[in-house]
């Protein structure tokens, strides 16, 4: 048993606990080795003697062990010491993404993508060991105090060691992928799905399904079509709700299919917001909406009841430091068996999963009923329709290629007649007008007339009843929060508070409001206002060295735009490396500053000609040559191309090239000198003798310098 005080490993000091999840418990601990503190997570006693849990806590350490990357929680140390398994892993200073959204209610495109790029690095670490998460959610991902953000809990991540890996892991049920949730193969791209959920919530606040059970929410995971978060937030980029929408594809081939893909996307987004980059994948068989088969839906109550069972023993692993008080970090990945084919249920569980499963039967019973009813009861007869189910399904009927029909959806449901549009490939945009005759969030027009044929694509306007009970919305701009809040809450508006810079409006100010003043909409809609924090600063990062994407990204997350940029001749750096920037690293700015930058194009591309005359040699340079003498003449550049070479003994010599490399070359010439010949008289008889002397090589070199072309 663990106790404070108590060392383990001859190293850990155990401090405090710190937090506790299913089947492990977290101790803050200081590493006496190495002179740092570290988390210490020690699997419980009562599972200790449980051969499965250690196999799972095993493998949970080496899968973990062999991920070093600064966007993941890391594994220093694992062992094993008097019946007590352990890990020993970095101790992280900051709060969950789940808290950091709560707090702020919903985060800016800018600030969620450069967050999902970070998680997106740290996941791709893992999948480039073969490692897949399997339970990505904002629970499990960290945010430091120095802004570092860090995924967490590799408990119920597997090696992918082979292609016909199952999991029999549900996850956390409001960010499983439809092949998770039908107890399916997943692989990278679940892990893709669940960071896009994340993503959507990062946007909008709220998670996209949710329901009563964990049965309701993984049904509508594989049948219902993912909301756009453009519904919610208007104001979202159309290429942040391409990334939402390709990466929440029911089929995994229509996903990104791996997280290269994926940055890239979440990093042009930053440079294009309304850029249209993002490709959606073309529709397949596997794309589509299709009903559940018995046995998968037997499946899925069986994990939802396991998962109800254990829910309640979720709990960070990791507590952290948030201010004054220590923050609880969600930990799911202990609560699932993953050896074996089966969960080890115990007695209880058993009897609980039975009762769970008869309710959910009768609850499908009672669904089937009523939509039976819907479908059938006004056949026959001329009432007007009440819903999409009143015609059958609505993408039944179709235009012309790659046109549509329109619905006539007057006197449905908002929801109704979105998931209509929705169905046929039609995009919703809404309006709101009184109406005393339809009731609240009833249709009542459209700017297209029914049957119309559009393009798939087309955004049509709804026009919905607000009822009798609509409210204007007053004008807020310009007042203080506290006011602007005070009105909007007495007027029965929630209100939903966004932080932003202003460097002309002071602080507290609302200097924004979603939607306008003078619109009529429900009494009870949430208006978002933005309030400004006065003039921000910001500490410069470093840009210099890093891609012009890498530096727009780093400028983005630190709350800087970029300004002017120009592309310049730069030897020290390689060709797309910033090589200036007009801020200093470290320098401290207001928040929303350009920072001009200049890309390196690498070093300039001269040429050079030579356009010369080479003269024989001179007294100076050679007192022994005699004129008239072969001379070896040879010119190479200083790059070391041979331009000439020749035996010559008439001057000057021209030499004319032209695009050579090297500013400047050497003129080498080399002749013979003949030395000690003499002539004698043979005394005997009279014949002149002579004896020749010996050809001594002389040479030396001239430096000639070209001209730039």
């Amino acid at each position: 048993m663990v106790k404070i005080g108590m060392m383990i490993g001859d190293r850990y000091e155990i401090l405090e606990k710190i937090g506790t999840g299913g089947m492990s418990d977290v101790y803050k601990a200081k590493c006496h080795k190495l002179n740092r503190f570290v988390a210490v997570k020690v699997l419980k006693q009562e599972f200790s003697e449980n051969a499965n849990f250690v196999s799972k806590f095993r493998v949970e350490a080496q899968a973990a062990a062999g991920l070093m990357h600064p966007n993941i929680v890391n594994v220093y140390d694992v062992g094993e010491e008097n019946g007590i398994h352990y890990i020993v892993m970095e101790l992280v200073e900051g709060i969950t993404l789940k808290k950091y959204i709560e707090k702020k209610a919903r985060l800016s495109y800018k600030e969620a993508v450069s967050i999902a790029i970070q998680v997106s690095m740290g996941i791709e670490a893992a999948h480039n060991n073969h490692i897949i998460h399997r339970d990505i959610k904002p629970q499990n991902i960290i945010i430091s105090k120095e802004g570092k953000v860090k995924v967490t809990d590799f408990g119920i991540a597997k090696a992918a060691t082979s292609n016909t890996i199952t999991s029999n892991v549900m996850g956390s049920v409001h960010y499983t992928s439809p092949e998770q949730a039908r107890g399916g193969y997943s692989d990278e791209k679940s892990d893709i799905y669940s960071l896009g959920i994340t993503l959507f919530e990062m946007l909008t606040g709220r998670v996209p399904f949710n329901g009563e059970t964990t049965v309701a929410i993984a049904i509508k995971h594989i049948q219902e079509e993912l909301p756009s978060p453009k519904n919610f937030v208007p104001e979202i980029p159309a290429s942040v709700e391409g990334i939402v929408i390709k990466c929440c594809q029911k089929s995994p081939d229509r996903r990104y299919q791996n997280m290269q893909e994926l940055v890239a996307d979440l990093k042009q987004s930053l440079m294009s917001p309304d850029g249209d980059f993002v490709v959606q994948n073309a529709p397949d068989m596997d794309g589509g909406t299709r009903m559940l088969t018995d046995s998968e839906m037997e499946q899925i109550k069986r994990r939802a009841a396991y998962q109800d069972e254990e829910e309640y023993a979720q709990g960070e692993e990791f507590t952290h430091l948030d201010g004054e008080e220590p923050v609880e970090y969600e930990e799911p990945g202990d609560e699932y068996e993953e050896d074996g084919d089966e969960y080890d249920y115990n007695p209880r569980l058993e009897r609980m999963t039975t009762i769970l499963a008869v309710i959910a039967g009768i609850i499908i019973c009672i669904i089937v009923v009523i939509l039976a009813v819907r479908v059938f009861g006004n056949r026959g007869n001329g009432d007007n329709p009440s819903g999409p189910y009143a015609t059958g399904i609505p993408n039944a009927s179709q235009g012309g290629e790659g046109y549509v029909k329109m619905p006539d959806v007057k006197g449905w449901s908002l929801e109704d007649a979105r998931n209509a549009l929705t169905a046929r490939g039609l995009k919703a945009e809404v309006k709101y007008e009184e109406s005393g005759t339809a009731g609240e969030g009833i249709v009542i027009g459209t700017d297209v007339s029914a049957d119309a044929d559009l393009p798939a694509g087309t955004t049509v306007t709804l026009t919905v009843s607000t009822g009798t009970g609509s409210v204007e919305v007053p004008k807020v701009t310009g007042s203080s929060f506290a006011d602007a809040e005070s009105r909007l809450k007495d007027l029965g508006f929630a209100v939903t508070k966004v932080e932003g810079y202003s460097n002309d409006i002071e602080k507290d100010i609302v200097i924004a409001q979603v939607p306008d003043a003078g619109i009529s909409v429900p009494k009870g809609s949430n208006i978002t206002v933005t309030v400004s924090q006065g003039k921000g600063k910001v500490r410069v990062p470093r840009l210099i060295g890093s891609s012009e994407m890498d530096g727009t990204v780093s400028a983005t997350e630190a709350g800087l735009e970029i300004g002017q940029v120009s592309y310049v001749y730069n030897s020290e750096y390689p060709e797309d490396q910033i090589c200036y920037q007009s801020y200093s690293e470290g320098s401290y700015v207001d928040a929303g500053t350009k920072v001009d930058i200049k890309v390196s194009r690498g070093a300039e591309k001269v040429t050079y000609r030579c356009n010369a005359s080479i003269h024989a040699p001179t007294a100076e340079e050679a007192p022994d040559y005699v004129p008239g003498t072969e001379v070896t003449l040879t010119l190479v550049t200083d790059d070391g191309q041979l331009l000439l070479e020749k035996k010559t003994g008439d001057f000057p010599q021209s030499a004319n090239y032209y695009g050579l490399k090297s500013a400047s070359g050497t003129i080498t010439m080399t002749y013979e000198v003949v030395r000690g010949g003499t002539t004698t008289v043979d005394p005997d008889t009279g014949e002149t003798i002579n004896v020749p002397g010996t050809a001594e090589p002389r040479s030396f070199t001239r430096k000639i310098n070209f001209v730039r072309e």
